[in-house]
């Protein structure tokens, strides 16, 4: 059973919010299932027909985002903000889950500064959001190989253009 099955959201007040607060893109980092099991199959769907420019890439609960995944969401994160787009990123609201937003954030913070260590970005977001932020041992370890992993996924991306381009 769902444990939110009693928690009852009105999801045109929901999106009422997100539109008054400017909201123009929103990241969706729920798969299908989940917006099934939640009680909102066409959540992605209203978000778009409300003019919210909607990036879905869908983690299954309990994982973090490949390298790859997460290089590209956090490409076309950096682009919104840049941009000064109001961005929101969402995953859903199970135990492992619910701060798979906060690890993508934190690698975004890990992205934009070589001299932030993993543990302040992670002590930055807990200031943030509370103490249970980033409580996984897959999520603290994602972002403790984060560099390490994004270097090695670079380097092999650069070698198979360089291939490519001979």
């Amino acid at each position: 059973g769902c444990r939110f099955k009693d928690v009852r959201r009105n999801l045109q007040k929901d999106i009422e919010e997100l539109k008054n607060y400017g909201t123009q893109d929103i990241f969706v980092l729920c798969t299908r299932g989940e917006l099934l099991k939640y009680r909102v199959p066409n959540l992605i769907d209203t978000y778009q027909q409300h003019g919210i420019c909607v990036h879905h890439y869908p983690i299954p609960d309990g994982d973090a985002p490949d390298i790859a995944k997460c290089c590209k969401i956090l490409e076309e994160l950096r682009s919104c903000l840049e941009s000064n787009r109001k961005t929101i990123v969402q995953c859903s609201v199970t135990y492992t889950h619910i701060y798979l937003s906060l690890t993508v954030a934190a690698c975004l913070l890990l992205q934009l500064s070589d001299a932030l260590a993993p543990q302040q970005a992670i002590d930055s977001l807990r200031n943030l959001r509370g103490s249970g932020a980033i409580q996984t041992i897959k999520q603290y370890n994602y972002l403790h190989d984060f560099r390490e992993n994004l270097a090695a996924h670079l380097a092999t991306k650069d070698t198979v253009l360089r291939s490519v381009s001979r």
